[in-house]
């Protein structure tokens, strides 16, 4: 599977990621046939090289005919915008999660349901098509995981169209990083703006170093503007992840119960489960004035940590979270459909770290064939274990 990692030394903006897809192999005509399906107006696409710093990147470049400029849009116009691309279903999920996600928190910053928030910046047809195209170029490159450098933040203030001079960073920007590792630039610029701060928190599933790989591709993603102590640029490298070294963020959230209804725990774990938490176990404790209680404890990706927190908070009756963040290393593993006695079954194929692969049951797939065929669990799962892999 491929791999990116983005170096985040100046920042990231919708038009940096994009222009280092570019960079970095993303066809442009083939960009421009995807965008073009989408009911956006008068606009222009292009790419340009230049240089940054004696370093040569690509500037991605959206021009709008001016006569219908400055368009607002909610968020179900977007949606509707998106919807009539000609686009997978993946890219266009993954592009509605992002604008819920900024509509979410702009609707907290000024106090209005999600769904009544009006775009500014963000829902301006640049901004809509830095998503889209970001969103597209990643499955065009066949990109299955990111991961991310800590984020330099600037200082000072800046424009907007709808709400005058704000501080930067912009709230935004600010309430999107949650949970992201973020650090002081010393510099009065925005680097991090509102549409790459919702871009990475979708696409990024860890931060840090960069992560054992092979290296492919390297694309430069260049910003409009030229930093007085740094290249105004975005990297990206793409490449091939190394095998028997995976390394992942994790958030770890706890809690400690001595007073919920018991009941509720089992709607708690389905509704953190679907909410994509990776792991929920409950483990029995003795609490304060001798109470026998339950420690709660979720593991998930860390921009999932509000998601999961507030679930935690509504489906429980806990008064605080805690929550850190930790790495840990995963063995190679992919979901693959082998046949069996009973027909189609998915399993996972996992690479142990000699190189050696095997076959792991899925208890999901494994019980639906029992369930069919009237069968014992245990027998369906004996036959995938005793499948080898080389």
């Amino acid at each position: 599977m491929k791999t990116a990692y983005l170096d985040c030394f100046s920042g990231i903006s919708g038009d940096m990621f994009v222009g280092a897809l570019l960079d970095a192999g993303l066809s442009l005509d083939k960009l421009k046939k995807a965008i073009a399906t989408l009911p956006l107006g008068d606009y222009s696409l292009d790419a340009k090289q230049g240089k940054k710093n004696g370093l040569t990147a690509t500037r991605f470049i959206v021009k709008e005919d001016k006569k219908g400029g400055g368009q607002h849009r909610n968020l179900t116009d977007i949606k509707g915008v998106i919807s009539q691309g000609d686009l997978s279903n993946e890219v266009k999920e993954r592009c509605f999660r992002i604008f819920e996600s900024i509509a979410r928190e702009e609707g907290k910053i000024h106090g209005l349901p999600y769904n009544k928030v009006h775009f500014h910046e963000v829902g301006a047809l640049d901004s809509v098509i830095d998503i889209v195209a970001a969103a597209f170029g990643i499955e065009s490159l066949g990109i299955g995981s990111i991961s991310a450098s800590s984020l330099p933040l600037g200082t000072g203030f800046t424009e907007t169209g709808g709400h005058g001079r704000i501080p930067l960073p912009a709230p935004a920007t600010l309430a999107l990083l949650k949970g992201i590792p973020v650090y002081d630039s010393g510099l009065e610029h925005e680097l991090v703006t509102p549409t790459g701060a919702a871009l990475i928190k979708e696409f990024s599933s860890s931060f840090g170093t960069i992560p054992p790989m092979v290296i492919e591709s390297v694309g430069y993603g260049a910003g409009s503007r030229d930093l007085p102590d740094r290249p105004n640029l975005l990297r990206i490298l793409i490449g091939r992840e190394q095998t028997g070294d995976r390394i992942e963020t994790l958030v770890v959230l706890d809690a400690n119960l001595d007073d919920n209804n018991p009941e509720w725990l089992g709607f708690m774990m389905d509704r953190l489960f679907e909410a994509d938490a990776l792991d929920v176990y409950f483990s029995p404790v003795q609490m304060k004035k001798n109470r026998p209680g339950v420690h709660v404890q979720v593991l998930g990706s860390p921009h999932k940590r509000d998601e999961l927190m507030d679930i935690l908070f509504m489906e429980s009756s806990t008064l605080g979270v805690r929550f850190r963040y930790s790495s840990r290393k995963v063995l190679e593993r992919s979901q693959v459909e082998i046949d069996s006695p009973w027909g189609k079954i998915k399993v996972k194929k996992v690479v142990r770290p000699d190189g050696v692969s095997y076959l792991h049951p899925e208890y999901e797939a494994c019980r639906t064939i029992a369930e069919q065929n009237r069968i014992p669990l245990k027998e369906i799962y004996s036959w995938v274990v005793s499948r080898r892999e080389t």
